[in-house]
């Protein structure tokens, strides 16, 4: 378990079996109020991948408030991979998820070895990714009727 303090932001690292029951709760409904009802899109949140990712949670004040899962090489893309990038929209004035982002990185880096990462990016946040380095590859697409794009990160 790694622990980091960023800002007011404290940041833990937790495989799936590390979270404890209140983590994962906090987990499921911070992605649901975001992705859910914020976002207005239902679509199979629980998707039998948790147990695979390395959970990377952003705590201010005892409340999860950011959060991503990341995954090894060759799970969800051949490359390492970041998703679920979520931050609780009265904390977003913040800029915790580039706290959250950062320590994603940072975690792939220390826990798999790896130059590079790959994720599926809401199209609206490009110019949000492309601050963290990352960059467009390939042609917009639907996922879950939200524009997305492909984006790759070299460490």
């Amino acid at each position: 378990m790694l622990d980091k303090a960023n800002s007011l932001l404290k940041i833990q690292v937790r495989s799936f079996e590390e979270l404890s029951t209140q983590e994962l709760y906090a987990v499921l409904q911070l992605r649901s109020e975001v992705f859910v009802v914020e976002q207005n899109c239902v679509y199979q949140d629980i998707d039998g991948k948790d147990q695979k990712a390395l959970h990377i949670l952003g705590f201010k004040d005892d409340k999860l408030v950011a959060y991503t899962r990341v995954f090894k090489p060759g799970f969800y893309f051949e490359e390492a991979s970041i998703g679920r990038v979520v931050v609780l929209i009265s904390e977003r004035k913040h800029h915790y998820g580039y706290d959250i982002m950062k320590a994603s990185i940072e975690a792939i880096k220390s826990r798999y070895n790896e130059t590079k990462i790959k994720i599926s990016a809401q199209t609206y946040l490009k110019s949000f990714y492309n601050n963290l380095e990352f960059y467009e590859v390939g042609e917009e697409y639907l996922e879950d009727g939200i524009p997305h794009i492909a984006m790759l990160r070299s460490i």
